[in-house]
């Protein structure tokens, strides 16, 4: 294909190139097939002022490649990708845009010894992560919760009141606790809340609460729920009947700037008998995940 040339370029009409931007600066040449060929190929690397802008550029841009015979069918393929891709970034972000704000608890739980269980499962694994990740999810849309992110054997809920986030850690314990496990293998699931007050952006939610609540989850066994002083200051008189809150004494949790107060919240039909938390200073243990 010729290069045009600046002379060239200031020769040829508006109507020889796909996108004008609002400063006048002509860019895509489709003067000929060639060109037109190579504007398809460029178009995706062409960064334009808003969508209408782009939308017009790839009008014609297509236009011009009827006119020189040309079938678009890889351009296309990609353009229906992008706007798919757009789509889902989109729809991520309005959904973001509804979680809750101000003061929330947040409960993140995982897997305790995942890659235990895979090493005895084998193919049977992605069975069993399915069963704990339908468990999990069902308890907190059950306790009116909101998922903010599910990875692996990871799953990161937010609530706007702590006491349905207690509710929903007891209810995923007691759920796990009944359910009969292939090769009757132990599956634990340790749970960390905490309350605190998050930035929310398009992306999720961000700050230091965040990271509290995951090393609290960390800090926990299978089978425990961990939560922080936070947590239990905002539950306050709302306590379920039978449930009680053992102090743990403060953590330095990895990470964080001051040492938290840990609790572990205690039920009748719940195992409660666990070593110390699971943190820097702690003794050595199986940290395993």
């Amino acid at each position: 294909m010729t290069q045009l040339d600046a002379k060239a370029r200031g020769r040829l009409p508006d109507s020889a190139f796909a996108y004008i931007d609002s400063s006048g600066r002509r860019r895509l040449p489709i003067n000929d097939g060639a060109h037109v060929r190579n504007a398809l190929a460029r178009f995706n690397q062409t960064t334009f002022e808003d969508e209408a802008a782009r939308d017009r550029a790839r009008t014609r841009l297509l236009k011009a490649a009827k006119k020189y015979g040309i079938v678009p069918v890889g351009f296309m393929t990609g353009q229906l990708r992008n706007v798919r891709i757009r789509g889902e970034a989109e729809a991520r972000v309005s959904e973001v845009r509804t979680l809750p704000t101000g003061s929330v608890t947040f409960l993140l739980a995982d897997i305790e010894d995942s890659t235990g269980l895979v090493r005895h499962l084998g193919d049977r694994y992605p069975a069993v992560l399915a069963d704990v990740r339908s468990l999990l999810g069902g308890a907190i849309r059950k306790s009116s919760g909101r998922e903010v992110d599910s990875r692996a054997d990871e799953l990161f809920a937010v609530y706007k009141e702590a006491t349905a986030a207690l509710g929903a850690a007891l209810a995923i314990q007691r759920q796990v606790a009944a359910t009969e496990w292939p090769g009757d293998l132990p599956v634990k699931i340790r749970i960390g809340l905490h309350t605190g007050r998050p930035t929310l952006t398009d992306t999720g939610y961000v700050g230091i609460a965040v990271h509290t609540a995951a090393r609290v989850c960390f800090a926990a066994h299978g089978g425990q729920i961990l939560l922080t002083q936070s947590t239990q200051d905002a539950i306050g008189g709302s306590v379920p009947a039978g449930i009680r809150f053992r102090s743990l004494g403060l953590h330095q949790l990895q990470g964080l700037p001051e040492p938290e107060a840990l609790f572990q919240a205690e039920a009748p039909d719940l195992v409660s008998d666990f070593p110390p938390p699971r943190t820097p200073a702690a003794p050595a243990e199986a940290a395993t995940s």
